[in-house]
């Protein structure tokens, strides 16, 4: 199998542009046939004063789907800032990944699978606070009237995924565990909109996909599941910041992931509010948006030698797949100086 190296390209600068061009057009669209459509979005947060936010310090912060900045909101956490968040949203983990690496934005979530797409590109950036969740979110699906009915049953079909991102890897460990080399499915990588798309019109045969898409596909166009994440995925998901923000904006860094703990911690027992918050921010149905929250029950963990050890695990399945060029060591990729509140 070839090896490839994946290079980020953007400038910082062409993402910022691109995600305030992206600002002026539609986040979320569920039509009939459910498509997905999310924008790189530049928001800040209301501040009660222009004069005196213009004095404040400003964080960017890298989102998907909104799910932070929704969780944040429910749980009162952006109340009485000392400083400017500017949000940054993003479809997928892997555009989130490159503008962490070009510095476009200096904090953002990604998961366990897109950090090590991320390192192996050669970002400088270092996870700095760790979630765990019941991966059955993380799911390959087929359209509902599809003849599939497990993953042995891809043999020979098109997987549509997003390369890089957490149902890359799902994709990759369900099927060794059924025993499929890689040789006898074709992965189309594809953004998650356009894997939405391709499904519906059948252009390929099943997607390998996570929450919310997952949930709305279920919810809205009866999308089936052949295989989640359970037993297969570690769960994990990181705040990743990077080197410079982590010396340059320590105090900011550490008072974001506090705010963030603790509405994690809150949303465990506020599905429904979480949901109707993060509803209203994003458009997307309140209903899936529970079944969201219900399901994959994310809180936050230390940052502890089983978290680095389940984070090489996942690197080296990427590797074994030749999905990143060389082997990758992750202990260097976390700093440990960031409690839990």
């Amino acid at each position: 199998m070839t090896t490839t190296r994946f290079v980020f390209r953007r400038s910082a600068k062409q993402i910022k542009e691109l995600a305030a061009g992206a600002a002026r057009r539609v986040f979320f669209k569920a039509l009939a046939s459910a498509a997905l459509v999310l924008c790189a979005t530049s928001l800040t947060a209301p501040r009660t004063s222009t004069a005196f936010a213009a004095d404040l310090p400003v964080l960017r912060v890298g989102d998907q789907a909104l799910q932070t900045r929704g969780i944040l909101e429910a749980s009162g956490q952006l109340k009485n800032l000392p400083y400017q968040i500017e949000w940054f949203n993003f479809p997928a983990a892997q555009p989130l990944g490159e503008a962490l690496n070009a510095g476009a934005v200096d904090v953002g979530g990604l998961g366990d699978a897109p950090l090590v797409f991320a390192l192996a590109a050669g970002a400088q950036v270092r996870a700095v606070a760790a979630t765990r969740s019941h991966p059955v979110d993380l799911a390959i699906v087929v359209n509902a009237h599809s003849p599939l009915t497990d993953v042995a049953s891809l043999k020979g079909k098109r997987i549509a995924t997003t390369r890089g991102s957490i149902g890359h890897f799902l994709a990759l460990a369900a099927l060794k565990k059924a025993n499929i080399p890689l040789s006898q499915v074709t992965l189309v990588f594809l953004a998650p909109a356009d894997a939405k798309a391709a499904l519906a019109s059948g252009s390929v045969d099943a997607w390998s996909v996570w929450d919310p898409y997952t949930a709305l596909g279920e919810s809205r166009d009866h999308d089936r599941i052949l295989a989640n994440g359970v037993g297969l995925s570690e769960g994990l998901s990181y705040q990743v910041a990077t080197d410079r923000t982590i010396a340059s904006k320590r105090a900011l860094l550490a008072d974001f992931l506090r705010r963030v703990a603790l509405g994690q911690q809150w949303a465990l027992s506020h599905p429904d509010e979480v949901a109707a918050m993060q509803s209203r921010v994003t458009g997307l149905p309140p209903d899936v948006l529970k079944t969201v929250y219900q399901r994959g029950q994310v809180h936050p963990v230390a940052i502890d030698d089983s978290v680095v050890a389940a984070q090489q695990r996942t690197a080296d399945t990427y590797e074994a797949a030749s999905v990143i060029p060389t082997h990758l060591d992750v202990r260097a990729s976390f700093d440990r100086s960031f409690p839990l509140p």
